[in-house]
């Protein structure tokens, strides 16, 4: 038996219809999102186009529909954890704000200014390792930390940055290890990928590495660039979590018998809630959102001051970590991707991943490239962590709770393509203004900011007129 069929059996059934046109057993009045479960082996046999539509068709009804009890919403008997983990008894209501569910989709959360954006302080979602029972349902900073929703536009080709730089430094760090055992002495080596800085490793000739010099990344040299606190790997990891955390709905990849030794760990009723197929088909669709871009009908004042804020954005230091664009060497998405952990579908489940190639996509035709030919992906960040606050000004920095090991006032570089489109600001989208919170940095970024203060009024107002040029487009 074919590995996708030998882990998610039986989960993905033949169907009866023609995948590329999105068709679904289900009646046109019908409230079910799931419906029949989806063949991925047939859809990894079309050409690449029709591939690809027929994974966002199934992945864009799954991101936007609202997930029914009878589906497996709802989690009673487990926590929001990233592993499965037991509750000592079910919560007194289905509906949480802090320890979930808390939306019906995923659309609830990220809808503005279009499907897979961000969204208004309402939508904030709270963070904690859910471990532990929650028998209350309160927002009190003690307890969870408040985000907001980012907006998902561009996420296939974040990762894919990301996936090129961790092979670069986990070279790096390989080729310092050999050195050292080759030569019989300590060697050291920069981390650098695509220009961005990570610190510094040493190696010794016995195998062991001294990893304190190490800057805003893991020290297994992941590069993690999904949530605020970069702490999700891939797409794959963020969607395998964000569907038990805030629907109940648990991927039989994580909470299956493979795992769990159940195939309702949270004994709601419903058995293997979503396949390995489907959460393939919402990864497809995130990486395939278009990648936010510039607005251009601009009246010439307003041109004007752009072209001049943009200078400025790089003269007063902030394009160190809000790097206007990465070269990216190949736009090939597989999934599972390289760096899938335990309870995520792994490269060493299947026989081989399904590929789509984002360069098929207009958004990725229009891009720029480099002389060696890479795609310039123009994110305005380094997919790097970098501590953001300090004790003179704590507002970026200001969460109670550690998350994954991550200090609480280091967070990663946001990407500002599109910050235009994605008021209000700050992981917890309590800032009004694009003022605001640039004054708001601190730690590492202090220099930036008072370099900002410290312009007069009308090259501050270049800056914002700049950023606010970068928009998601509706």
């Amino acid at each position: 038996m074919p590995c996708w069929k030998r882990i998610a059996a039986p989960l993905l059934a033949a169907l009866a219809f023609p995948l590329a046109a999105g068709a679904s057993d289900l009646p046109p009045w019908s409230e079910r999102v799931l419906g029949t479960l989806l063949d991925l082996e047939a859809v990894a046999g079309l050409p690449m186009q029709e591939r690809i539509e027929a994974l966002r068709a199934r992945g864009e009804r799954l991101f936007i529909g609202q997930f029914l009890v009878e589906e497996g919403a709802g989690r009673p008997m487990a926590t929001q954890a990233i592993i499965p983990t037991k509750r000592r008894r079910p919560p007194p209501q289905r509906f949480q704000r802090l320890a979930g569910l808390d939306a019906g989709a995923c659309a609830s959360c990220h809808h503005e200014p279009v499907i897979g954006g961000g969204a208004s302080f309402t939508a904030n979602v709270f963070v904690s390792e859910g471990f532990e029972s929650a028998d209350f349902d309160t927002i009190d900073p003690q307890f969870s930390n408040e985000r907001g929703s980012p907006a998902l536009q561009g996420a296939g080709l974040i990762e894919l940055l990301a996936r090129e730089m961790t092979a670069d430094l986990q070279r790096q760090r390989d080729e310092a290890l050999a050195t050292a055992r080759r030569t019989g002495a300590p060697a050291v080596a920069d981390l650098v990928a695509k220009g961005v800085s990570f610190g510094r490793i040493a190696a010794d000739p016995d195998g062991g590495l001294d990893v304190s010099a190490i800057d805003g990344i893991d020290a297994d040299l992941v590069l993690r660039p999904f949530s605020q606190k970069g702490v999700f790997g891939s797409l794959r990891q963020f969607t395998v979590n964000a569907l038990n955390h805030h629907h109940g709905i648990q991927a039989v990849e994580r909470f299956g018998a493979t795992w769990t030794g159940t195939r309702d760990f949270d004994e709601d009723g419903v058995e293997d809630e979503i396949s390995a197929a489907d959460v393939t088909a919402l990864v497809v669709w995130q990486a395939t959102l278009p990648a936010p871009s510039r607005k251009d009908d601009l009246p010439d004042a307003w041109r004007q001051a752009s072209e001049r804020g943009e200078d400025l954005f790089a003269d007063i230091g902030c394009t160190s970590c809000h790097i206007p664009a990465l070269p990216l060497a190949s736009a090939v998405f597989r999934d599972p991707g390289p760096i899938e952990t335990a309870g995520t579908l792994r490269e060493a489940d299947v026989e081989a991943p399904l590929e789509i190639d984002l360069a098929a996509l207009d958004f990725v035709k229009a891009l720029p490239r480099d002389a060696e030919g890479n795609i310039l992906v123009p994110l305005y960040g380094d997919l790097k962590r970098h501590r953001i606050a300090d004790a003179r000004d704590p507002t970026l920095g200001n969460e109670l709770l550690g998350q994954r090991f991550v200090d609480r006032d280091v967070f990663l570089t946001a990407e500002l393509w599109g910050v235009g489109s994605t008021a209000p600001y700050g992981h917890r989208a309590d800032l009004t203004s694009l003022d605001e919170v640039i004054r708001a940095h601190a730690g590492a970024a202090r220099p930036a900011r008072e370099a900002y203060e410290a312009l007069a009024d009308d090259g501050r107002q270049a800056i914002i007129a700049f950023l606010r040029t970068l928009e998601i487009s509706r």
